[in-house]
């Protein structure tokens, strides 16, 4: 039987400080941090510390699909084939790491499994407070730190500016509701808006090799982007209004969510608190609109031509960046 061991990593203001962690069920663990590092590496790191720990066969239990679909996908292979670049022919990201990571899977019994973060599963919540922890000693090395009780996604005051989301070509992409896109479940409107996507944010990457999509992550458009940068693997930053973002929607759509947060580049938070009342909720999405629009270098806007909201936001990202950045993208027109 495999040795089963849980893995997690963590990371404050992505990049910043950041701490990993694994632990095998009542048995030995480890954790260790960076005082510069993203929150993809932190979780390469626990699953590659993990492997480098113990021996025999081993079952890795992480909540990262970043590194859990890398192998279950089989997206390594294609890398090796490729002289370790991506289907957008540029340099895998954190090869440094992946590297002996897939040498270890290459010649060891290894498999992995996802796991539900903050999902009450005892030993990933263990891993997390230790990952938060390393992270703590990361950023005050001469500090005794308690565990946090849970990974929380970077946050600002609630008036604060972020600034850019790291370096890069923003491009932003907003628009239409689930109501516009025929409906909230899948359906060929939202199939034909992806694929679009797809093809139209390949196409910029190749203009812009440090292109990075830029998401509000709002039901409709907004994950669509965010689901057609990670099927080109082109980074992509989430950027929300207020914490528990999600806590409304049906399980499967926080599914989904969650999963497009595990596999984002970087996340950001921009209040602190989640609102209180329609007027706070229209607020905060208002100062995440506003970032949005001060932040972007390019936009992409799924409008199907109606005056409303999807149409004052396109005014305004003209306004801010020029006519010429923005492109238009009508549902309509694709089915």
């Amino acid at each position: 039987m495999p040795t089963i061991v849980y893995t997690d990593g963590a990371c404050s203001n992505n990049p910043g400080p950041g701490g990993w962690a694994w632990a095998v069920p009542d048995g030995p663990s480890a954790s260790g941090g960076d005082v510069h590092t993203t929150n993809q590496r932190m979780e390469l790191t626990a699953a590659l510390e993990a492997t480098k720990a113990l021996e025999g066969d081993l079952e890795i239990v992480s909540d990262s699909t970043y590194v859990v679909n890398c192998f279950r996908d089989q997206w390594w292979k294609g890398w090796l084939s490729r002289g370790w670049v991506n289907s957008q022919r540029k340099p895998v990201a954190n090869r440094d790491l992946w590297e002996p990571l897939i040498e270890q899977v290459r010649t060891r019994n290894i498999t992995f499994r996802w796991v539900k973060g903050h999902s009450g599963d005892r030993w990933n919540d263990l891993v997390d407070r230790l990952a938060v922890e390393a992270t703590n000693a990361a950023k005050q090395p001469s500090a005794t730190k308690q565990p946090s009780a849970t990974k929380s996604d970077p946050t600002l005051p609630d008036r604060g500016d972020p600034g850019r989301p790291a370096t890069g070509h923003a491009i932003v992409v907003t628009g239409l509701r689930p109501p516009d896109l025929g409906g909230y479940e899948e359906n060929p409107t939202s199939q034909a808006v992806r694929n679009r996507l797809r093809s139209i944010l390949s196409a910029k990457h190749e203009m812009h090799p440090d292109a990075k999509v830029v998401t509000g992550m709002s039901l409709g458009a907004e994950m669509l982007a965010a689901e057609a940068a990670a099927l080109e693997e082109i980074a992509y930053v989430a950027v929300l209004a207020h914490p528990d973002y999600d806590s409304a929607w049906p399980e499967a759509t926080k599914r989904r969510f969650r999963h497009l947060i595990d596999g984002a580049a970087e996340v950001l938070t921009l209040d602190r608190s989640r609102p209180s009342d329609r007027r706070q909720l229209a607020a905060s999405y208002g100062r995440r609109d506003a970032w949005l629009t001060k932040n972007a270098d390019e936009a992409i806007v799924v409008w199907n031509g109606s005056d409303g909201p999807v149409d004052q936001t396109r005014r305004k990202l003209a306004t801010a960046i020029g006519e010429e950045n923005v492109w238009t993208l009508d549902p309509t027109e694709l089915v």
